[in-house]
């Protein structure tokens, strides 16, 4: 009940009491969820068997009946023990037989009672009540003529707020004089709990029952103030949002009816039909078609609806099931490798190999190959034309400084701008699902906080898992079994090692100045003609002009630098034909010196000359491929120190103080003085000094040099050695061996001593090296000694 049913009641004229005089024994009720005061009408509806016996009871005699609040309003079956005991004493004045057997009651509240022994529990309650009059009040203070006040202003604030005011209550209200009575019409409309309720009509001083009321009155205006505020909001809010749709709408009906934009269903039954077409899993098809249904249930203009569809753009744009046809003709494959590529023999054999598989079985997985090598040696155009000889497509990712891990496996799609990772893009780029797929520089990849991308590779480059690759923003699985994989690097210490197991590593040596001749003639001067405009024909460079290019403006194990002399000269032609000069221009090993300027690199006086004891010539491996190392040892008067530069790591100046115990080994063999290594300094240098320069190789060649300045004697010309060597005179196997040898031929050095152990490694290099060079096998230093002495 609220005010406004006390108001449609009418508040009549109350009964007078005297004429209904209380008898002290009730049939008692219990009532749930309400606490009724004094002068309340209120409609009761009663269903419970012994609620039904007490007010027939009641009907029987005086129409009289006490009411009482349970404690808990769930209990079905009160006790006596669940029942308040202060309660009203009411008076039924209409009844009403409902159809489901119900009674629906209007009493009216004449005095409150309190129970104070039950006479029957059965089957209805049957009480002795004590009636409690509030105390009289004798006098209106100031203090509660200000608190009837104050009541009256917070009933009004409140009744304002939301929304029920009138005129009509406020003059009830205001015609209400009794302290008692205005609390008591006011805490029955506040909607308080029941035990709260029933605190405030337990209270018999009407001052301190009406100061209880204003408390509850105080917390009621501060949460209905909250409430109208939030509503205020809300209905703001969303007037906003309903104006800015009804904006949209007939936006969009004007741009139709302009023929500016076509209708949302029918965008929607396009990609239906697309994905329907589309071939790919069920699981990719399924999670597409749950997406287009939660599009098409989003307004057009929702931020999500961008994201959705774009997701949805790429399921279709991926090639879930698109292949290309494998060339399967061995012959021709081979064909197009060599015309496409010079030497390289390993590496095409491989590729053939895999196409006899293929050929022979149609769902081989691809092969995940890894090209080492320095730069310039083709790893990359490699790739390319591998593709072109298996008739697929070709991507190339660079994995250089690549630090996040999202750059893998792509970014989900909770981030704003989030889209798959560089794999899938490259898949949809080429639309095939079995390109050839390169990454360049793979021993170059970082890692930070983002993740590491090394890890993420694990999967992609793992042909027992990449069937099921997931991409973070797909969120599904994709498979990479049908792509062949190919990277590069120029070198695999930096690979981590999990990674480089997963891969079959092919190392790609540099070129012998024959392969580099032929390079020349076939590739890089049609190239670099064709680049700068020229003809053919308007060039003359002969092989020995060539073989001028690379021994003396060139030295390196690729050809970039080889390619940028050729188009040096090109472009100087170029200059001359555009001035109106006519060719063809012939370029000697004469003339050559008026397009590239003078010699960087002069072989003959490059060479070291070893016309004394102390030098030796050792040869080193690098990223940029084999190099020549020349040792010089001096010995001078000392304490026995040994002083060590040219920016040597750890690993050199291991080597070096194991040459030095190894040679003072040999004392008595040098015919020395057992206190000589006592009274010298030795001092080891290897040039040039601003180049680091580490490795196990140089042992066997620092030590050479110690016992050639120990003995006085001097190491024989054109002869270089590599090799780790122990303290005991054993020497270990190097590797590289291939890149040494091109080192030391560039250096016009034939005759080089190597570990017996690398024997096997001969076979790698070219049998056109082989015969150009001596290769001498030795197990000890005793062995190298009289080779180069």
């Amino acid at each position: 009940m609220n005010i406004n049913d006390s108001i449609s009641d009418g508040i009549p004229e109350f009964p007078d009491l005297d004429e209904h005089e209380i008898p002290e024994v009730l049939p008692l009720m219990a009532v749930r969820d309400v606490v009724i005061f004094n002068y309340m009408i209120i409609p009761l509806f009663v269903g419970r068997p012994n609620s039904v016996g007490a007010v027939n009871e009641a009907l029987t005699k005086d129409k009289m009946i006490m009411l009482a609040t349970q404690k808990e309003a769930t209990t079905d079956d009160p006790t006596p023990e669940d029942v308040y005991d202060v309660g009203m004493v009411c008076m039924i004045m209409r009844t009403l037989k409902l159809p489901d057997g119900r009674l629906k009651v209007l009493v009216q509240a004449m005095s409150k009672a309190r129970i104070t022994n039950y006479l029957q529990t059965e089957p209805f309650f049957q009480v002795n009540i004590e009636l409690l009059n509030d105390e009289e009040v004798l006098e209106l203070t100031v203090e509660t003529e200000a608190l009837m006040r104050t009541v009256r202003e917070q009933t009004e604030k409140i009744l304002s707020l939301k929304g029920i005011m009138s005129s009509d209550l406020m003059v009830i209200l205001n015609n209400i004089e009794e302290p008692g009575r205005l609390a008591d019409l006011v805490v029955s409309n506040l909607h308080l709990k029941t035990a709260e309720s029933q605190s405030v009509l337990e209270i018999s001083d009407p001052v301190a029952r009406l100061k209880k009321v204003s408390e509850y009155l105080h917390k009621e205006l501060e949460v209905s103030t909250v409430q109208a505020k939030i509503q205020s909001e809300a209905k703001e809010e969303m007037g906003k949002t309903q104006r800015e749709y009804y904006l949209r709408e007939q936006l969009q009906a004007l741009k139709k009816e302009l023929g500016d934009i076509d209708d949302r269903s029918q965008e929607i039954e396009e990609l239906r039909v697309k994905l329907s077409k589309k071939r790919m899993p069920p699981l990719a098809k399924e999670e597409a078609f749950k997406q287009l249904k939660r599009l098409e249930m989003m307004h057009p203009d929702a931020s999500e609806a961008t994201t959705v569809r774009t997701y949805l753009d790429w399921i279709l744009d991926i090639p879930w099931r698109q292949s290309t046809r494998d060339r399967i003709d061995l012959v021709e494959a081979k064909k197009v490798l060599d015309t496409d590529h010079y030497g390289l023999e390993k590496i095409k054999e491989r590729i053939l190999e895999y196409l006899a598989v293929r050929k022979l079985n149609k769902t081989t997985k691809g092969p995940i190959l890894c090209f080492v090598g320095p730069p310039g040696v083709g790893k990359t155009s490699l790739g390319q034309s591998i593709a072109r000889a298996m008739n697929r497509k070709f991507h190339r990712l660079s994995l250089g400084g690549m630090r996040d891990e999202a750059e893998i496996r792509g970014h989900r799609r909770t981030y704003i701008g989030s889209m798959p990772g560089r794999i899938i893009q490259g898949l949809k780029t080429v639309g095939a699902n079995n390109p050839v797929f390169m990454m360049d520089e793979i021993d170059k990849v970082g890692a930070d906080y983002r993740g590491d991308p090394s890890s993420a590779l694990l999967e992609v480059l793992d042909p027992e898992q990449n069937f099921e690759f997931s991409d973070h923003y797909l969120n599904m699985p994709f498979d990479l079994s049908k792509v062949m994989f190919i990277t590069t690097a120029n070198i695999t210490d930096t690979i981590p090692s999990p990674l480089l197991d997963r891969m079959e590593t092919i190392e790609l040596s540099g070129y012998m100045l024959e392969e580099k001749m032929e390079i020349a003639r076939r590739y890089l001067i049609p190239r670099q003609t064709k680049e700068n405009g020229i003809k053919e024909k308007d060039l003359k460079l002969d092989d020995k002009t060539i073989e001028k290019i690379i021994t003396h403006y060139t030295r390196e194990a690729g050809l970039r630098n080889l390619e940028r002399m050729i188009g040096k000269v090109c472009r100087k032609i170029a200059r001359r034909l555009a001035e109106g000069k006519k060719g063809p221009y012939s370029i000697t090993d004469r003339t050559l010196g008026k397009y590239l300027g003078p010699p960087r690199h002069i072989p003959e006086m490059e060479r070291e000359i070893i016309d004394q004891p102390g030098l030796a010539t050792g040869l080193a491996w690098t990223e940029a491929g084999g190099e020549v190392l020349y040792i010089e040892v001096s010995i001078v008067k000392g304490k026995g120190g040994l002083t060590m530069t040219g920016q040597l790591g750890d690993v050199m100046k291991e080597s070096a103080q194991a040459a030095l115990t190894y040679c003072r080994s040999l004392t008595k063999k040098l015919k020395l003085d057992e206190n000589y290594f006592e009274e010298i300094d030795i001092h080891i240098h290897v040039p040039a000094g601003a180049i680091p320069k580490d490795g196990p190789s140089a042992g066997i060649t620092m030590a050479t040099a110690l016992y050639s300045a120990l003995s006085g004697k001097t190491v024989q010309q054109g002869v270089a050695m590599t090799g780790e060597i122990t303290l005991r005179g054993r020497v270990l196997p190097i590797g590289g061996l291939k890149e040494k040898a091109l080192a030391a031929l560039r250096a016009n050095i034939t005759k080089v001593i190597i570990p017996a152990q690398n024997q096997k490694d001969l076979e790698e290099i070219p049998k056109k090296l082989r015969d150009q060079m001596q290769f001498i096998p030795v197990k000890s230093m005793s062995q190298v000694l009289p080779h180069v002495f």
